[in-house]
């Protein structure tokens, strides 16, 4: 399984395991759509160690570096 901070801009990936995140942060994404199962693209990666907008179901969110850290998940080919 890869992390999703470590995927190339545009690359897809379904997410497979949220156990690692804190059970807020789990809800929160649950909030927005994003659940395992889910599949994520990284839409842009902001400098510095900073946010990525992720797309999931045509929805983007900005999200920590340090939080995609520990979302896991498979490449779709």
């Amino acid at each position: 399984m890869t992390s999703v901070s470590k995927i190339n801009l545009h690359e897809l990936l379904t997410i497979k395991d949220l156990s690692q995140l804190d059970q807020l942060t789990r809800r929160r994404l649950k909030d927005v759509g994003i659940t395992e199962g889910s599949i994520v693209e990284i839409k842009r990666r902001y400098p510095f160690g900073g946010p990525c907008m992720i797309e999931s179901d045509g929805q983007r969110v900005g999200i920590r570096k340090h939080t995609l850290d520990f979302i896991f998940g498979d490449l779709v080919l």
